[in-house]
């Protein structure tokens, strides 16, 4: 004869309820999903038309914002994201769509310093160095947005990275009324992992603008040099 316990825990288990239980983790897991899902493609479409793909057809703006990342995927293996980059900012800068180059990145360590390794190569790329401003404090993308603007006064500006973080750091952009576009780098041929980890990016992203999330630093200005009236010759 049963118990009075274990009728209870007969109860918390029987089919009924088990059916009751997968039901709503599946529902949840598909609200999840959906939400994931809606927020990386409104972002995508929010900022859609301020991203430009062509050199010649990109509007001059005095201040680029190269985006940094890691020259290495790991040792002695380059990584294209980074070396797509870099040509893309050589490209725009000869051709003047760009007066001067904000490099913003991480320096956690001695060792690991992306705004001083875009430097070094850019200039060996042929860009002279007073055209390049390092900014050792972009530790994610919403340091470098805002950074960009608070400290440097980089306004406007063309933001340089690959078309899916373009969209990320341009809804940054646009939520903070910065003055900004983008030009998306090319792609390696294979970014499937790094396109899959940016739809929780953008997640983390909208939760950060909704609680006010701050630049890890901010600082005293820094404004880089006034434009080369490029853009009064194109009007």
């Amino acid at each position: 004869m049963l118990t009075e316990q274990q009728h209870n825990v007969r109860g918390y288990f029987n089919p009924i309820t088990l059916k009751r239980l997968f039901y709503a983790v599946v529902s949840l897991v598909f609200l999840a999903l959906a939400t994931l899902i809606l927020i990386d493609q409104y972002v995508g479409y929010k900022v859609r038309h301020d991203i430009y793909r062509n050199v010649k057809d990109t509007p001059y703006r005095p201040y680029a914002v190269v985006l940094g990342t890691a020259k290495y995927v790991t040792k002695n293996t380059p990584n294209q994201f980074y070396n797509y980059r870099l040509e893309s900012t050589k490209a725009l800068f000869d051709s003047e769509k760009i007066d001067y180059i904000l490099l913003s990145g991480d320096n956690r360590t001695l060792q690991y310093n992306e705004p001083r390794t875009m430097r070094r190569d850019l200039i060996k790329m042929g860009i002279a160095p007073q055209y390049l401003y390092p900014d050792y404090a972009g530790f994610r993308t919403l340091d470098s947005i805002i950074r960009a603007k608070e400290v440097f006064h980089a306004e406007p500006m063309i933001i340089i990275s690959q078309a899916f973080h373009c969209e990320r750091a341009l809804f940054i952009a646009q939520y903070h009324h910065i003055n900004a576009i983008c030009f998306a780098a090319d792609n390696p041929d294979i970014y499937t992992l790094t396109r899959f980890r940016e739809i929780f990016a953008r997640f983390l992203m909208v939760w950060e603008l909704l609680t006010e999330k701050k630049p890890h630093f901010l600082g005293e200005p820094e404004p880089l040099p006034a434009p080369l009236n490029r853009l009064a010759t194109e009007e």
